[in-house]
């Protein structure tokens, strides 16, 4: 200890002697509740903080903060006393017995020590939430300590439905509590019977993210309160490690459009098995001098003292709003130093071998059902948690205020419930489509990634009210959102003149594909929009899987989900972006997310402008969803679909292109095509079977989950009408060639329904085949082209390719002779 922190500790502990000794409600206060104890810096911190408070009149005296942290011991304590159970134990008694072997769980399972060192955290929360008379909103990001938000919960009789028809504080009620923990037992329905899980879901009261995937709620925090709401955010030191991205958060908040935010880091040093790389490099003062550099305000406290994290949450509050006052008035300049606590604590503090690797998930060695010693451990670990129930009653009285003080109960936090609508739907404007397309002479094109941009500007346009958020990753101008990017401008610290930046744009760009999804995913509240290269939306994967989940499993269990649906539009496409090499062609997410609930994850292939005009008008009148919509960027896309059809395509799904099929009620192949230059290619062998007088019908698949073979009641209610898919797909015509912007195996797999068998049905699409070339290679190298699927049809229809392509065509596909001029174009067009 330095010279100058001997004289700090001095200070604190003479100026805590006397503030204890004139008010005894401090004094019972900080002597603590046999594990939970109150060290001098807290203490001293929390004296000052009461003064505070009862100076801006937020207490009429400094007594009812002190009763407040002296029963919110004890609600800590008896929250920690449940989570050692939920691990462990297949008996509760409220009395606080010794349980005997077979009260214990045979197999032990949970993520205690996490668990325990969020008790604290959240329990400081509610604290705080009680003595100010405000219920702040939360989220955390290690939704795997769960069991400790649970713990508290059920102690405050904060639950939802489900929760509160379980749970109680009697020893019933709290026996089915543990022994739903990690149940793993089914319901007569065969779905999971415990409401509980083992991660954050829809049934934890207030939860907002599963937090299965560590990181991402970092990511988000600084974007989801609006001006006038508060977020207390729970990280892990893991998590640091984990995701990066974090780093940028003083970047993007601005009181103007944010709300107030809290984030606090669980310091307890442990990943899994090992310790962070924050201790290895230098624990919390390496941390500190990290979070200084990135233009944070670190304030480092006592992680197994809920009174610290209540002293922590009022603190960073009342910094963050000083420091945009100080803005405000022309003192400061963004960005800001965002306060950020770090709550140091071992691992699983207030249990058996704390601060050890096995005190992560199981800190007792065997499980009490099988050992002696280990019962022995467990009864004498929990016994300094337990708290008499009278003496609990009391306490629990003490923070319930929500009625006294007109406020919510924090399961219905101000963030929880997002009602969002627009209040005009501003009309697309839509290219025109010649009478006669069957003739390719009359063709327009237009960039369908300009549809995108106009009708995202006109409904921010429309709807001021609501706050919108561009997550883009790379290149706005060279992805066609030219209009958004000049009307809402990146959002950076220091404008630069002649570029459209701003100290409030909305446009979120970062070169880490998570944390700008995550502008848009955090902004439940507003208007959003997602646009990346195709090929590095896999990266965007995981926080969108994370987000899809929560949101299924929420309508799963009739939440109400009333936030606007978010597009990710991908788009310098696979067959678009043949310059940049095989690293920039991969359909992969368009595949990813298809594979996910198809009625929360959408996944679109818009055929050109007008019917990426029609997506964009439609997108913002649903709830709960996110589109994924495969859009091109150039002007390669002839306009094909009039207003009128491109709202039946996303209405349905698919449609039968009447005019370009040929003799379609005698057809004897099917057609479909999956993305613009899809159709086009299909379109061009249509002509080819035309001229061969051979009766066909010429299908355009616009969303494809709607024709897959439902896998729960979500889906069944969005898979496309029988009649419809009788009507494209009738069983008569058994010969079927499907033509995909993605690879064909998982996108057969999607239709199996349509599918009839290897011999009569053919899918063609990306095979892994890129490198540096135009649309037209890329189309060939992957044996997509309109002469491949010609070879198809002849298979399907066994007949031969004769039939179809000429000598010097089958030689080219056979790779016997140069397709350009063949198949290919002669002067292949530059890519743009």
């Amino acid at each position: 200890m330095t010279s100058t922190q001997t004289v700090t500790a001095v200070r604190q502990t003479e100026l805590a002697r006397h503030y204890r000794e004139r008010n005894p409600a401090a004094d019972r206060w900080a002597a603590g509740y046999e594990r939970i104890q109150h060290n001098l810096e807290t203490q001293a911190r929390v004296f000052d903080m009461a003064e505070r408070l009862k100076i801006r009149g937020t207490v009429e005296e400094t007594q009812q903060v002190f009763d407040r942290l002296y029963a919110l011991d004890r609600v800590a304590s008896a929250a920690m006393w449940l989570v050692v159970h939920q691990t462990y134990a297949d008996r509760v008694y409220l009395d606080g017995r010794s349980l005997k072997p077979n009260e214990f769980k045979a197999k032990p399972e949970g993520h205690t020590g996490g668990s325990l060192n969020m008790v604290p955290a959240y329990a400081g929360y509610m604290g705080l939430n009680s003595i100010t008379g405000n219920t702040r909103s939360w989220i955390m990001g290690q939704g795997h300590c769960v069991s400790g938000i649970n713990s508290v919960n059920v102690v405050l009789d904060n639950l939802v439905s489900e929760h509160q028809q379980r749970y109680n504080l009697t020893d019933e009620g709290l026996t089915r509590f543990v022994r739903d923990f990690y149940s793993y037992k089914l319901d007569d329905r065969g779905k999971q019977a415990s409401p509980l899980g083992s991660h954050v879901n829809p049934h934890t009261a207030g939860g907002m993210a599963e937090g299965g995937y560590l990181g991402f709620v970092q990511l988000q925090y600084a974007h989801m309160p609006l001006p006038g709401e508060s977020l207390v955010t729970f990280l892990s030191d893991g998590a640091f490690e984990e995701q990066r991205g974090s780093d940028w958060t003083p970047r993007w908040w601005r009181s103007q459009d944010c709300g107030t935010v809290a984030p606090i880091m669980i310091n307890n040093g442990r990943r899994i098995d090992q310790r962070s790389t924050m201790a290895q490099k230098g624990g919390t003062d390496w941390f500190v001098r990290h979070l200084e550099l990135n233009h944070f305000d670190p304030i480092v406290f006592d992680g197994r003292d809920p009174a610290a994290f209540v002293w922590a949450i009022f603190e960073m509050e009342r910094r963050l709003e000083a420091a945009a006052e100080a803005v405000k008035s022309g003192r400061d300049r963004y960005p800001v130093r965002i306060p950020y606590g770090i709550a140091v604590a071992p691992k699983g503090a207030g249990f058996y071998n704390e601060g050890t690797n096995p005190a992560h998930n199981l800190p007792i060695p065997d499980s009490p059902h099988n050992s002696e010693d280990s019962l022995q451990d467990f009864n004498d670990c929990a016994r300094k948690l337990w708290v008499p129930f009278t003496e609990l009653q009391e306490a629990i009285a003490k923070l319930q205020n929500h009625a006294e003080t007109q406020r919510p109960k924090e399961r219905n936090h101000p963030l929880i419930h997002r009602h969002v609508e627009l209040r005009e739907v501003p009309e697309p404007e839509f290219e025109t489509v010649p009478d006669n397309r069957e003739n390719r002479q009359t063709w327009t094109y237009s960039k369908p990634m300009q549809a995108i941009d106009s009708g995202y500007v006109a409904a921010v346009r429309a709807n001021p009210h609501l706050r919108p958020r561009v997550g883009n990753p790379d290149e706005m101008k060279s992805n066609r959102m030219t209009q958004t990017l000049a009307e809402l401008k990146f959002r950076v610290t220091d404008p630069e003149d002649g570029i459209p930046e701003s100290l409030d744009g909305a446009v979120i760009t970062a070169l880490n594909e998570e944390a700008v999804a995550s502008a848009a995913l955090a902004n439940k509240a507003g208007l959003n929009i997602i646009v990346t290269y195709e090929a590095f939306g896999a990266k965007m994967h995981g926080v969108m899987r994370q987000e899809i989940i929560f949101c299924k499993h929420a309508k799963e269990v009739g939440r109400e989900i009333d936030w606007l649906s978010i597009p990710l539009v991908l788009t310098s496409h696979t067959w678009e972006n043949g310059k940049n090499e095989q690293s920039h062609q991969d359909p992969a997410m368009a595949e990813l997310m298809a594979n996910e609930a198809s009625d929360v994850s959408r996944v679109m292939f818009a055929a050109d402008y007008n019917t990426a005009a029609s997506l964009m008008y439609h997108v913002y009148q649903t709830t709960g969803e996110f589109w994924t919509m495969v859009v091109s960027k150039r002007d390669e896309i002839a306009n094909l679909f009039t207003p009128e059809e491109g709202d039946r395509l996303v209405c349905d799904g698919a449609m039968r292109l009447d005019w370009a099929s040929y003799q379609p009620e005698n057809a004897q192949v099917i057609l479909t095509a999956i993305g613009g230059y899809q159709l086009q290619e299909i379109l061009k062998a249509s002509q080819r079977l035309r001229d061969r007088e051979v009766s066909h019908s010429v299908v355009y698949l616009l969303e494809p989950g709607r024709f897959r073979t439902p896998r729960d009641a979500g889906e069944l209610e969005r898979v496309a009408r029988g009649s419809l898919r009788d009507e494209l797909y009738p069983e008569s015509v058994k010969a079927r060639v499907f033509l995909s912007h993605t690879r064909p195996e998982p996108m057969l797999g999607i239709l199996k329904p349509l599918d009839t068998g290897s011999d009569r049905t053919a899918a063609l699409g990306f095979v892994n085949q890129g490198g540096t070339l135009n649309n037209q290679g890329m189309l060939f190298i992957n044996r997509s082209t309109w002469a491949h699927v010609l070879a198809e049809t002849a298979r399907v229809l066994q007949r031969p390719r004769e039939d179809f392509l000429t000598s010097e065509e089958r030689e080219a596909i056979a790779g016997k002779r140069n397709p350009e001029g063949v198949i290919t174009a002669t002067n292949p067009s530059s890519q743009s």
